[in-house]
This record gives C-alpha cells, sequence and structure tokens, in this order.
C-alpha cells in the first residue's frame, strides 16, 4: 500500500534508523529486559546519530525538521522488538524535551536541552499524582513560593524514565487557591541529585527495559530559573502537546503490531501440525488475514492523522480515536498471535510472549481508552 505523506528525506531516515535499531537494540533486547535497565551507552550512539531530537532548533544540537520524522522514528521504535526501549526514547525526545524547546530561555535549552540531544542526559516528565490519575488538574504536588524560589512537596508515580532520568520536568500547584484549580499549575526542571528528590522504580507486568519510577519532593529548593515557562501556564502547556504524545504513542503501537504480526506468519510458516504447516490450516490463515487487515487499518488512520497533524489542523478527536482504537487492537491482535504459537507463545523466550505483557500498556499510557472516548464524545458534541 503506498502512502504519500512522507519525502525520499524521511524514508532515508527510516532505512537508517531501522539499521541501527537492527544492529544495536534488537539483539540485546533480552539482556535489557532482564536486568531492568536501558544501558547509557545507547542514549549517546542514538545522541551521535542524530536520533534524539531531530525537531529541535539546530542552536542546540538539533536538525529543524519536520514533525512527520518523529512519526517515522515512531513506528520504527515499535517495530525494535521492545517497547520498553521504544517508550522511553519516546518519552524523551517527544513528551518531555518538547517543553524544554518550546517554553525554555536561551540558557534553559543551553543548560538542559543541548545535553539530552547529545544524549549525554536523559529526560523524563513528572505529571500524575498518586491520587490524581487522569485528572492533572487535580495533582496535589505544590510548589511554594518563598523570596525570588520554591519549595517542591509531593510525589509522583508511573513516571517512565523516572529512577534514572537526569532532568525531570515536574507539573506542581503553585496556587492552590486557583479557581478553575488548573490555573495554578507550573512547570519545573528537576535535576537527578537535586536535595530532596528520591525515586524508587516500579515493578511492571511488561516493558522491563523502561524503568519506570515514583519520585518523592521532601522540600526540594529550586531557584526561579527552574522554572519552565510563566508560573500558573502549566496545565495549558501540558494540554497544548497531547495530542503529539498519544500519535506517537498509537504509532509504536502500530509499529509493534507489524512486529508481533511478522513474528507470527513466519512461526505459522514453519510450525506443524497434523501434518502440514500452521498456514496450511484455514482457520489459522483467516486469523492472518485479520490480523494483517487490522494493522493495514491502523497504519491508513495513523498517517491521515500525522498529517493533519504536520500541517497544523486540529487533529484532537482524530487522534484520540486513534489513540483509543490501537491500543485496543494491539491487544486483540497480541492475543491471537499468543493462540496462534499455542504453548510456546506462553513461554518468556517467545517474543510474542513478551510483546504480550508490553502491549497492554498501550491501552492505558498517555490517555487511557476510556478517557478517549470521553474526548471523542465531547467533540461529538455529546
Amino acid at each position: 500500500m503506498a502512502y504519500d505523506i512522507f519525502t525520499d528525506e524521511h524514508e532515508q531516515f527510516r532505512t537508517q534508523l531501522s539499521k541501527f535499531l537492527a544492529e544495536r537494540v534488537t539483539p540485546f533486547v533480552t539482556e535489557w529486559e532482564a536486568k531492568r535497565e536501558i544501558p547509557r551507552s545507547i542514549w549517546n550512539e542514538l545522541g551521535q546519530m542524530g536520533f534524539l531530537g531531530f525537531c529541535c532548533d539546530p542552536a542546540y544540537g538539533g536538525l529543524g525538521v519536520d514533525p512527520l520524522f518523529r512519526v517515522v522514528m515512531a513506528e520504527e521504535l515499535g517495530k525494535c522488538g521492545c517497547l520498553g526501549f521504544a517508550v522511553s526514547v519516546a518519552v524523551h525526545n517527544d513528551m518531555s524535551t518538547t517543553y524544554l524547546a518550546d517554553l525554555g530561555t536561551d540558557e534553559q535549552k543551553k543548560r538542559w536541552l543541548s545535553p539530552c540531544i547529545e544524549g549525554s542526559s536523559v529526560c523524563a516528565i513528572a505529571i500524575t499524582d498518586p491520587g490524581a490519575g487522569s485528572d492533572v488538574a487535580g495533582i496535589a504536588t505544590a510548589a511554594e513560593k518563598k523570596g525570588d524560589a520554591y519549595v517542591l512537596n509531593g510525589q509522583k508515580t508511573f513516571i517512565t524514565n523516572g529512577h534514572y532520568a537526569d532532568v525531570i520536568v515536574v507539573a506542581a500547584k503553585t496556587d492552590k487557591k486557583a479557581a478553575p484549580p488548573h490555573r495554578g499549575i507550573s512547570l519545573f526542571v528537576v535535576e537527578k541529585g537535586t536535595p530532596g528528590l528520591t525515586t524508587q522504580k516500579l515493578e511492571k507486568i511488561g516493558c522491563h527495559a523502561s524503568d519506570t519510577a515514583e519520585l518523592f519532593f521532601d522540600d526540594v529548593k529550586l531557584s526561579a530559573d527552574n522554572l519552565l515557562g510563566k508560573e500558573g501556564q502549566g496545565f495549558y502547556a501540558l494540554m497544548a502537546k497531547l495530542q503529539l504524545e498519544r500519535l506517537i504513542l498509537a504509532v509504536e503501537g502500530l509499529g509493534a503490531a507489524q512486529y508481533v504480526l511478522d513474528k507470527t506468519v513466519a512461526y505459522a510458516r514453519e510450525r506443524k501440525a497434523f501434518g502440514k504447516t500452521l498456514t496450511g490450516i484455514q482457520v489459522i490463515r483467516h486469523k492472518l488475514a485479520d490480523m494483517a487487515t487490522a494493522v493495514g487499518q491502523a497504519r491508513a488512520f495513523a498517517y491521515d492523522c500525522a498529517g493533519r497533524f504536520a500541517r497544523g489542523q486540529d487533529a484532537v478527536c482524530e487522534i484520540s480515536m486513534l489513540k483509543a482504537s490501537v491500543g485496543e487492537m494491539t491487544n486483540r491482535l497480541v492475543y491471537d498471535a499468543t493462540q496462534i504459537h499455542g504453548g510456546y507463545g506462553y513461554m518468556a523466550e517467545y517474543d510474542v510472549a513478551r510483546m504480550y505483557g508490553d502491549l497492554r500498556s498501550l491501552s492505558i499510557i498517555g490517555g487511557t481508552t476510556e478517557i478517549m472516548k470521553e474526548i471523542i464524545a465531547r467533540r461529538m458534541g455529546l
């Protein structure tokens, strides 16, 4: 199926990235999953290859390219066989450094953004409070202004890259009495090693290579230079980035679904049962055909959403539909893939078993399927 949204430059980038991932990531997935850690060296390599911050201003180390390069990278990352790695890179590239690039002063960008583009620093975004979940306006983590400085107290949870990050963009209340509540939220940059900041890794059922952590802020003292953007404007900045975040997660899910499909087709061609390969059994052939159709439909919709986003159009409804549908589709697909593998599909050494745990996260992170449906319903005027 041909698509016309990508240029030759995009496809060259895809080829280069695919080769890098095949050589430097996929062979080491089992090792990284076992260690529950992505080696820092791979971040350095990503930076050296120009795979980090490429949409950012060249003045800070970026290439200033268009946002469709993000979409290409997301899809190829999804195909690498390690969704934990894919999500960690996306959080760094598309969900946290974006705030530094768009809201930071020249000094802040030189201090924090450039090292993230080089790969010498890893970035995270800390929004979710334990008691707030998807309710961003309901966060309790607070930064109290004292003179020209702020004192940060509270807790964040489910933070990707949170344990190993060097730079963390944190959402906190600076005005507890603001009405409505979201007007009192501001963004701050907290560096690793800042006194009062502690982190604790969380154990997940999948995406083991990526670290997901709880963050604790106990009288963390921040200077005015750590405020990112204007005080009280954090909520609006967060909402403005959700389209990109959800688009990238959906496209990574699409890539991962293609990876699972390819692995399942290859297995079905080799595995014999009742004197024939699995592909010789009609019900299996039809199931694979259904899976391929689902991936093809998702890709067409994803590229349409990507094109809308790249043109600067309001695609909130469409991207919410994409995020919801891809999250659910990948879970159905990997269920069927596991079933086709039979007992082997339940063995941890098989890729499909690992992806079974990994892909369950896609209908939760970045906004649950239920939240996406609520956004869609509101856009429908319901």
